[in-house]
This record gives C-alpha cells, structure tokens and sequence, in this order.
C-alpha cells in the first residue's frame, strides 16, 4: 500500500469555560473547538517493525513527549484491531509544543486515523473513541477534525451550528506553559455552561457572540507567562481584530479576522515587532 499522509490540524477553544472538578481531580469544561488550516503533518508506510522520525520547523522543541504518544497511538490501535504494530511513522512538526493548541494530541489523532487506512482496520466508532481518550483528553476531539462543542474533560463531544468563513492569527511566545500548572494556579468559582446555539451570519456576529463567553484558564496562564498578557495587547490593536483570547491553556492566543487579507497583515506587522515568536495566519476550517 502507498504512503498514508494526514493533517495534524492546531486545535483552538474558541472559549474555554471551566464548569467543575471531578473527585479524582480532573477539571470539567464546556468549550467550543474549531481547527486552523495550519499544523503538523504526519505520513505513515509500511515497514517491518515501528519506528518514528520528526522534521521541521519546530521539531528540535520536542522533548519526546509528542513523539512518545504518537507511538502510544499506534501501540494501541494495533492491540485493539490485533494486528502488527508495524509502520514507518514520520512526523512533520511546524506547530509549537505545550502550547495549548493541541498539537500533541492532534498528531496522536493523525496517527489513528492514519493507521487505520494503512492497516485496513476500521474500528467501532465507541470503541475508537475510547482509545482516543486513554491517550489524552484533547484527542477525541481532534480525532473528530471539524467545530465541536466539547464538554466533560474532553469526552463528551456535540455537533455545533455552522460557523461562518474566518480566518485566524496564532502567536505563541515560545514558551511552553504545562496544562496542570495552569489549572494549579487558577483561582475563581466554576463557570455555567454557555453552548453555541446560534449560527453566527458572519465572521463579526461569530466575534460577537464569543464576547459573551471567555477563557477562564486566561488570568492563571497569564501569572506564570506574563508574555501572554502582551501577546493579546497586541492581537487586539490590529486593525480589524474582531476578537482576540487564549486558545486553552495557552501560551497561544488567537485574533479573530474576516478574511485572509487583514489576518495576513496582522501577522506580519506582530512578526516584524517579535521575530522570535511563533506567529502564523491560517483559515477556520469549518469541515472535516
């Protein structure tokens, strides 16, 4: 069979409400997930045993925790589909790491989905969805690839109205920021849950409507990065920024614009001040 090549896609919460904790610690969340047209790719062939190889822009960033779920992944779709845990895995990595936009378990869906079509299994959808969420809570929703209401500690997943065409600008400081920092250092009450139930018209509606909500993880990530606090001054002084906010628990953030044109501008006029950030355009994809 041909090489398998799949687009790991930047996962980013729209908004990120923190609703409760569950006994054994983990923090409920009601969230609304969409993916940028900007992420890692990662291709898998046919090989004699499992290996791994990374390039890329950002791939000296590794500290093998990406690459490691990556091979947990095709670990545990070969038990559960019982066949040989053999591929030649490589990953192409252009997004930050812990960076709050999903990469690592983005690459770890990429390697299921891509896995799949190269050893011809097709699990049931339950049980897929189960493996996904014993390699990370953020994995079953990139493993689902289009905008979804995401609600529990990343297992309960919903369909959401349609969203309209949009584009995005990222910006990450390059500094990696750990999701149980984070949410060690949040303070505050629990926050109801506020789903998206009406189809925004337009780009400007959609920033509208998520003014209404926010990133309860902000002020935490914020007290252990102060740079975030800059990141976002900046993405909401660019001309025609709809909106701007941490994508999960950061550092990324993101400002929201109406087309490519005004994004683009954005991005270079942040890159020419921070050269040394992560800082990329890319569109809201509103599909799988």
């Amino acid at each position: 069979m041909p090489p398998v090549s799949v687009e790991a896609w930047a996962k980013v919460n729209l908004y990120l409400h923190v609703t409760g904790k569950r006994p054994d610690g983990f923090h409920l969340l009601d969230s609304l997930v969409v993916f940028a047209g900007i992420g890692d790719t990662l291709q898998v062939e046919e090989a004699d045993d499992l290996s791994l190889s990374v390039d890329g822009p950002t791939a000296a960033l590794l500290d093998g925790t990406d690459g490691n779920v990556v091979v947990a992944a095709a670990q545990a779709l070969a038990r559960a589909a019982h066949v040989p845990a053999r591929a030649l895995i490589h990953l192409t990595k252009r997004l930050p790491v812990a960076a709050g936009i999903g990469g690592g378990s983005a690459d770890a869906a990429a390697a299921l989905l891509a896995l799949s079509r190269l050893w011809g299994v097709t699990l049931p959808p339950a049980q897929l969805h189960a493996l996904a969420l014993g390699l990370g809570a953020d994995v079953p929703v990139c493993l689902r690839r289009r905008p979804t209401r995401m609600g529990g500690i990343g297992e309960t997943l919903a369909d959401v109205p349609p969203l309209p065409a949009a584009w995005l600008v990222l910006v990450n400081p390059m500094i990696g920021l750990s999701t149980p920092a984070v949410f060690q250092a949040r303070q505050g009450c629990f926050r109801d849950p506020h789903p998206l139930e009406t189809a925004p018209s337009d780009a400007g509606h959609l920033a509208a409507l998520l003014a209404r909500r926010g990133n309860d993880l902000t002020d935490a990530a914020i007290s252990l990065v102060p740079d975030i606090a800059q990141v976002l001054h900046l993405l909401r002084s660019a001309p025609d920024c709809l909106l701007a906010r941490m994508s999960g628990s950061g550092a990324t953030c993101f400002g929201l614009f109406a087309d490519e044109a005004q994004a683009a501008a954005a991005a270079a006029a942040i890159s020419a001040i921070h050269g040394q950030w992560w800082c990329k355009s890319a569109p809201l994809l509103s599909a799988s």
